[in-house]
């Protein structure tokens, strides 16, 4: 195996763990504003994920500065063809990060009310576009032989790409429900465990409905067996999560949600291998990663620094998850937001 295709494998692998980890604080601010009927309850709503939410989307920095260095020419022709969705994630980001800061400098409710809708607005956004920019990764965008993006914004806003972006939505809804019914007691539990059940009806169709598109729209079956369980055993793992919630097995689901989100990503990067970018309705024109690759010796100093910081950082986040493990109640002195 050579470099580009492990750098590939490792942009992959930091996606999964972004889509993993941020989709349940993406969930949680989304349902901020529906199941916060009071401050108290939005303070602990915001608390289950206070510790984590700025660790999460490190993910996403190092995915996007790993892809700069290893891939350049993925990460010209992406920012430039996807620039107007990035853009608009990225604000919304930063909208969101400012929201989590600033909502508790005054206590006029107007001024809580108006961070936390940033908060849900934040959260929204990026959960819809992430799924709609991975839909059209599958199906291609229209590259020339520049690898240059030579489609418009509307041509990213297609069909398949905006289920996949409802897709992408009620799942990380989904999984913040799930988390939230793990990390509270009492009405906001049993609120969340409901939500759940609920959302998830629609996850598991608009899942369905995507799976079978995706068949018709990609050439997926061309690919193998292997290729074309993935995304039905992703459809399954929703399914069994969807069930597991009603059993009140909220952490067996919340584990099955995450597997289901992991195999979505994996069938992402599986299906375009070996591009970077497929070129829809011009295959000749796709840019693959030896294409848009850096040299050897680029890749290889990455490895080196690679191998020696992302075991620390997991170690780090993975000791921030056992230390803020426990449940939160709605007492107003163990909150500090």
């Amino acid at each position: 195996m050579d470099l580009p295709t492990i750098w590939f494998i490792l942009i992959a692998v930091l996606y999964t763990g972004y889509f993993v980890l941020e989709g349940f604080d993406f969930g949680v601010g989304i349902l901020l504003p529906f199941l916060g009927q009071t401050d108290l309850r939005r303070r602990v709503i915001i608390n289950t994920i206070g510790p984590h939410w700025d660790g999460n989307e490190v993910w996403l920095l190092t995915a996007g500065g790993a892809t700069f260095a290893a891939f350049p020419q993925w990460y010209a022709t992406l920012f430039s063809g996807f620039y107007l969705p990035l853009f608009l994630i990225l604000l919304a980001l930063i909208f969101r990060g400012v929201a989590f800061e600033f909502r508790s400098k005054d206590e006029n409710p107007r001024w809580r009310s108006l961070w936390d809708w940033a908060i849900f607005l934040g959260s929204f956004l990026p959960a819809l576009l992430w799924g709609v920019a991975f839909a059209n990764f599958m199906i291609g965008v229209p590259l020339d032989g520049q690898m240059n993006y030579v489609g418009g914004f509307w041509n990213l806003l297609n069909p398949y790409a905006l289920v996949g972006g409802l897709l992408s939505l009620t799942v990380f809804t989904l999984q913040g429900a799930i988390f939230l019914s793990l990390k509270t007691e009492g009405k906001l539990m049993e609120m969340a465990k409901r939500v759940a059940g609920r959302v998830w009806v629609a996850a598991i169709v608009l899942a369905a409905a995507f799976t079978a598109w995706t068949f018709f729209a990609t050439g997926l079956q061309q690919k193998g067996v292997v290729m074309m369980a993935l995304p039905v055993v992703a459809a399954a793992l929703l399914l069994a999560a969807g069930l597991f919630v009603r059993q009140g097995r909220t952490g067996l689901a919340f584990i099955l949600n995450s597997l289901a989100i992991v195999l979505g990503v994996v069938t992402v990067f599986a299906l375009i291998f070996p591009n970077a970018l497929i070129s829809n309705p011009a295959p000749e024109f796709s840019l693959t990663i030896w294409k848009a690759a850096s040299s050897n010796l680029t890749l290889t100093v990455m490895s080196v620094v690679a191998l020696i910081f992302v075991p620390i950082v997991l170690a780090y986040q993975g000791w921030t998850y056992w230390i803020f493990r426990k449940r939160l109640v709605e007492k107003a002195e163990h909150l500090e937001y």
